[in-house]
């Protein structure tokens, strides 16, 4: 019998939460896959199948929207509970994830599964789609493990991340920099990702505190030794910056010292967006515009030498800063 799973078939699929929080993430149309983790269909995987319109990954790192992934194998769970977030954090259940964990070959393969489900309804519109696209969608070749949640939590990161690649994936991980230590494992056996996002959402620990909301007691110092973890890691790095317009759209200088310390091979400047439920606690004044972003972006590279503007996407309100020693052909990912 597999170390992780039960020999009961019910219990393999039985979400490790309670009822009404997994109603409510089914509501929103989420896919929950064994005990803990959960799929969703990106809006820009649909767009670029209906509409040919692609995600800005597509743009800045060649990533093919209509083949991407987007999962977590921490679906509730989670370490801070950031008010610009659009996932339903009012059914997040704490910082910890319980045991039993799933295996990740499960974890890999029933996400493969529950995509392909969600997918489905596209094949009664074939008239109205790409069909060359909807076909390749059934066999995804990128994971963006940053749906929900805080993903390393999961303890066993590294190797859902390795079982991805055995099957061909590139792999992007976001992260909120809390879990220095999944990190470091992770290097330690040579288990990172494609390319590994820290969100770093505020410029200082008073802007953290009241942006972030930090279900834990060192959230900041946590944050910080990720950065400088992150300065040396054998992977692709990016720091995004989410920017909410009267919240944490300040201060670049202080956004600029902490990213100095990462030294990341991008960073993006990125919009807030007043989607899901998020709505319930900002206001559509706080999406800054995207010439508000660029203008951001612009004062940020000020204090950030050996950086510059790369490429911006005004669909997603996005301005990719690119470091200077990174050629044009580095920028776009290998398949």
């Amino acid at each position: 019998m597999h170390p992780f799973i039960p020999s009961l078939g019910e219990e393999r699929v039985k979400p490790n939460m309670p009822e009404e929080i997994a109603r409510l993430f089914k509501k929103q149309h989420y896919a929950l896959v064994g005990r803990h983790s959960g799929v969703k269909l990106c809006h820009w995987l649909k767009e670029s199948i209906k509409n040919s319109r692609v995600c800005y990954k597509q743009k800045f790192y060649g990533i093919h929207s209509h083949r991407c992934l987007q999962m977590t194998p921490v679906l509730a769970w989670c370490t801070h509970n950031c008010i610009f977030c659009w996932r339903p954090m009012e059914g997040y259940l704490g910082s910890e994830l319980p045991k039993p964990w799933d295996d990740p070959a499960f974890i890999v393969e029933e996400s493969i599964k529950a995509q392909r489900k969600l997918l489905s309804g596209f094949g009664g519109i074939k008239d109205r789609i790409n069909v060359k696209k909807f076909e390749e969608a059934q066999e995804p070749r990128h994971a963006a493990i940053s749906l929900s949640g805080e993903p390393t939590l999961y303890p066993h990161i590294g190797n859902l991340v390795e079982e991805f690649h055995k099957r061909g994936f590139t792999t992007f991980i976001v992260t909120n920099g809390t879990v220095p230590e999944a990190i470091e494992k992770m290097r330690d056996e040579d288990k990172l990702p494609t390319q590994l996002y820290v969100s770093l959402t505020a410029p200082d620990i008073e802007t953290y505190n009241s942006v972030n909301i930090p279900m834990i007691p060192d959230g900041w110092e946590r944050i910080i030794k990720t950065l400088e973890l992150m300065r040396d890691l054998p992977t692709r790095t990016v720091i995004r910056l989410t920017l909410v317009k009267d919240e944490n759209m300040h201060n670049p200088e202080g956004y600029a010292e902490l990213i100095i310390r990462a030294k990341p091979m991008f960073v993006e400047a990125k919009a807030y967006m007043f989607v899901g439920f998020s709505r319930n606690r900002l206001t559509i004044n706080n999406m800054p515009k995207h010439e508000e972003i660029k203008a951001f972006a612009e004062e940020l590279v000020k204090h950030l030498p050996g950086y510059h503007i790369e490429d911006e996407y005004q669909p997603s309100r996005v301005v990719l800063i690119m470091r200077d020693d990174i050629s044009k052909e580095e920028r776009f990912i290998k398949h």
